[in-house]
């Protein structure tokens, strides 16, 4: 299945499941989770199916019939076994009138008539195969109508989720979630970081193997992104990377568990009081991270002071109290915890506040101290509406401990706050050829030639046409030139209040 036809199929699942939740009563927030949790079943059993498929194929056959197929043979494969009552194909098939089946869930009782309580128990059968989804999938489908339900199970239903396989389904999950982010708008719903955000830390930081935290995890994007990113360069992420993850609100942790589940990957993540990372280090992780990724909540404000100061992970010092003994812009604690968490020659990568680069007092002198350890790689400012929950322009942060010693006293600054593709009136992103180019700009203050030039190659297979770097030099002092010309005959030709204006026009 080609790109545009996974885009459509992405499309008409979103479509027809909202069409749904429209016509029922339940709010994006409430129809979030068990939908999200529908598509991971649909998700484990196309997986399930395909593995058993190859387990089957060198099945032992004892008195004419292939031995039946157990739950450590899936554990053999990475993969999840799903027992009778929890594969997707027995849901969809089950008759309206449930009642009538007599059927027992997993505390040997019998279930009432509803579709919602078979759907429940499902999700509980799962939950007993995998301790990393033990009380995290959703089991409140019995809010939902039988008919809604049953519809919603049939659309899952499709065909071509079985020909796409798992990895598009992943992709699948995230487009859904991509959705449900801009329609839940409140403080706890900010789960969503931007794909095109995500992708430039990533690529920045160039993941190969180690540990990766994220301490304010969300639904786990650094995480899906950084797998999708090693397994492209032919390892294998769940055996190269180990990930943990902390999310305080317990609904985010629930989704990005099933976002690295459906996506193939396994992790520790840890939430609610014990996940607060102003207050805890929850992993013990300070000082022995490979990466660090985060997207943390911005200008968070009544940090208890002392507490924040004794959960340590402050080399540069502790942010200025207030009266109140609260530390009233948390932005200088999490950017030390980042760099706080690297080992010798971790790399951390991060979205950040704009006022944070250059916000005054104690926290100059924490940005002071962080600039002299010659471990600021990088900064990108990033223009308006690009999160689909507020409009505010933000910064990309890059910290390398192994940085090459002719770069210690370097730092590049990336202005990309024009550099975007409009997606519609609120909303903004970068293209993967934007990426690529930002990419780019990277690779050459890094010295990295070969990955540049590679780039140019493609760039010319993708055009069509070969065109050297020296050719394309010329090509824009040409242009350049052309523009310096065009621009003195004007500034020339205006009338003497406008020759500044004009002149100021040309200089941008």
């Amino acid at each position: 299945m080609d790109n545009a036809s996974i885009k459509k199929l992405e499309a008409d699942l979103w479509e027809s499941a909202d069409l749904l939740r429209a016509g029922s009563k339940l709010t994006s927030n409430q129809y979030c989770m068990p939908v999200l949790g529908l598509l991971f079943l649909r998700y484990a059993y196309s997986r399930y199916k395909m593995v058993e498929e190859e387990i089957l194929k060198d099945r032992p056959i004892r008195n004419g019939r292939k031995m039946p197929v157990e739950a450590s043979d899936f554990t053999a494969k990475s993969a999840l076994f799903l027992p009778v009552m929890a594969q997707f194909d027995y849901l969809v098939n089950l008759p309206e009138n449930v009642a009538s089946l007599g059927l027992l869930n997993v505390s040997g009782q019998t279930m009432g008539g509803s579709l919602g309580e078979v759907v429940n128990n499902a999700m509980e059968l799962v939950e007993q195969q995998s301790d990393q989804l033990t009380g995290v999938l959703p089991k409140s489908y019995t809010d939902f109508s039988d008919e809604l339900l049953g519809e919603l199970l049939r659309i899952f239903n499709n065909n071509a989720l079985d020909e796409v396989g798992g990895d598009v389904i992943g992709r699948i999950y995230e487009y859904f979630l991509n959705k449900f982010a801009k329609n839940i708008a409140s403080d706890d719903g900010v789960f969503f970081t931007p794909k095109s955000l995500v992708k430039m830390i990533v690529n920045i930081l160039e993941p190969k193997s180690g540990v990766l935290l994220d301490p304010a995890c969300g639904s786990g994007g650094m995480f899906v992104q950084t797998g999708d990113f090693v397994n492209e360069t032919g390892l294998q992420a769940n055996k190269s990377m180990t990930f943990y993850g902390q999310e305080k609100v317990e609904y985010n942790a629930q989704l990005c568990l099933m976002n690295i589940a459906v996506h193939g990957l396994t992790g520790v993540i840890k939430s609610g009081d014990e996940a607060n990372s102003f207050y805890h280090d929850a992993h013990h992780l300070e000082g022995k991270c490979n990466y660090v990724m985060a997207n943390p909540p911005f200008n968070v404000d009544k940090v208890k002071a002392e507490t924040a100061a004794n959960a340590g992970r402050l080399p540069f010092g502790v942010p200025k109290e207030n009266k109140n003994k609260e530390i009233g812009n948390a932005n200088y604690l999490w950017i030390s915890y980042f760099y706080a968490y690297l080992n010798e020659t971790g790399r951390a990568g991060f979205v950040m506040a704009s006022s944070a680069t250059d916000s005054q007092g104690h926290d100059k002198e924490i940005r002071e101290k962080l600039v002299k350890t010659g471990h600021v790689d990088v900064m990108v400012s990033v223009g308006n509406n690009f999160f689909y929950t507020k409009s505010l322009p933000c910064s990309l942060w890059f910290f390398d401990k192994g940085k090459v010693e002719e770069l210690k006293d370097k730092v590049l600054f990336i202005d990309a706050r024009n550099y975007y593709t409009e997606v519609d009136r609120t909303l903004n992103e970068w293209t993967e050829w934007q990426l690529k180019n930002l990419n780019a700009i990277v690779w050459l203050y890094r010295g990295e030639i070969d990955k540049y030039t590679a780039l140019l190659q493609e760039y010319r297979k993708i055009l069509g046409q070969v065109i050297s770097f020296e050719e394309v030099l010329q090509l824009l002092k040409n242009e350049l030139k052309d523009l310096q010309k065009k621009a003195k005959l004007e500034v020339e030709q205006a009338d003497r209040k406008d020759k500044k204006r004009i002149q100021a026009k040309y200089d941008e």
